[in-house]
């Protein structure tokens, strides 16, 4: 007579490993970096945004920006907070004179909830938006050099 096999702890523990899936096997972390990069991305992708950040945080990383080497912020203007499962989002915004705000922003967050949810996994639990500023058609961009008004004197610095 055989008797039935009773099962050791490393027995236990490969059963378990088997029925479960993969991604169970392991931990991803995201940095805070990472999703605020899609969530630039994804609201660049919405027609009627100029810029994103405030004036201050525009005028930096257009100096930034200029230094040799250096790499364009996609996440400037954005600030997250990255749990393990979920993750919050504020975004600043210089809009297009001329769009309907309300709905550009429900069009902004959309798609930042779903590009965030789609590449992260994270539950986006929140996107708060902050309208800083509007820009018009005749003003020039912040980040372009504007040419010295021609008065016939030299320019005091160069």
């Amino acid at each position: 007579m055989t008797q039935p096999h009773t099962p050791t702890p490393a027995d236990l523990q490969k059963n378990a490993t088997e029925n479960r899936p993969s991604g169970e096997r392991g931990r991803t972390a995201l940095a805070v970096g990472v999703v605020e990069k899609i969530a630039g991305m994804a609201a660049r992708e919405v027609s009627g945004i100029h810029a994103l950040g405030s004036g201050f945080s525009r005028t930096f990383g257009a100096m930034r920006d200029r230094v040799p080497g250096s790499k364009s912020s996609v996440g400037r203007g954005i600030k997250a907070e990255v749990g393990e499962k979920q993750t919050a989002i504020d975004i600043a915004l210089v809009v297009e004179y001329g769009v309907v705000i309300p709905t550009l922003a429900g069009e902004v967050r959309a798609n930042i909830i779903e590009a965030v949810e789609r590449m992260t996994g994270l539950e986006v639990v929140e996107v708060n938006i902050a309208v800083n500023d509007v820009h018009l058609p005749d003003e020039p961009d912040e980040d372009e050099e504007e040419e010295p008004a021609s008065s016939g004197r030299r320019p005091r610095v160069q």
